[in-house]
């Protein structure tokens, strides 16, 4: 792990559609770097499932608004209900809305703010959340190798699914993410793209290292 200096907060901003490896590389950046590491996706899994779980319907704003102001650290600790695959499709339908963006915003940026730094992964955070962050990465990789990466996950979690339909699901996503019309995702104009349909998950990894040590040396240098 390495050790940061205290005058010289490190804040990396990780985006990139679903299963495009982000989440590893920001867990991955966050160990080396020795920072804490925030998947805002978490947030939104949450709130989505709070409004599943109120029986409130997921296309209205202002109750999914409601939900979001109200979300609490309680909320975020059944993780591995939070990774499954319904609380993805739920996210993806709150997300979209803006008054639930706006009631999680502060939340992010106050993670970013602490003293050393940290690494946020998501879908926005380097054009909204964090657009200050002193390095952006951008994960992508094909839709289908998105979808088998996916397959897995959900096959060793016991669901029963298929490759077609992983792929299908995760193509709408993507359309909701892009065409939402607050904080769509997209590729900061500054943040370094990296591709890792190709690549294994350590030279992604290096990849991204390489990226926030460049990004680092020159923030420090000025």
């Amino acid at each position: 792990m390495m050790t940061l200096s205290s005058t010289s907060p490190l804040i990396i901003a990780v985006d990139g559609p679903a299963a495009s490896g982000k989440g590893t590389i920001a867990r991955l950046l966050a160990r080396h770097f020795g920072l804490p590491h925030l998947d805002t996706g978490l947030l939104y899994r949450a709130v989505g499932l709070a409004v599943r779980d109120a029986n409130l319907d997921p296309d209205d704003p202002e109750a999914a608004a409601q939900v979001a102001q109200a979300l609490s650290e309680d909320n975020l600790k059944d993780e591995a209900r939070l990774r499954g695959d319904e609380a993805g499709q739920m996210a993806s339908k709150v997300a979209r809305h803006g008054p639930v963006r706006q009631a999680l915003l502060q939340w992010q940026r106050d993670f970013a703010a602490q003293p050393g730094g940290a690494v946020l992964d998501g879908r926005d955070i380097g054009t909204v959340i964090c657009p200050q962050a002193t390095v952006k990465l951008f994960i992508e990789a094909q839709p289908e190798v998105r979808a088998a990466r996916r397959l897995q996950d959900l096959l060793s979690q016991g669901v029963d699914t298929d490759q077609q339909t992983v792929l299908a699901d995760l193509r709408a996503r993507d359309a909701r993410d892009m065409a939402r019309a607050d904080a769509p995702l997209r590729m900061a104009a500054d943040a370094h793209l990296i591709d890792t349909t190709e690549l294994d998950i350590d030279t992604a990894f290096d990849a991204a290292r390489r990226c926030v040590e460049l990004a680092r040396s020159g923030a420090e240098a000025r």
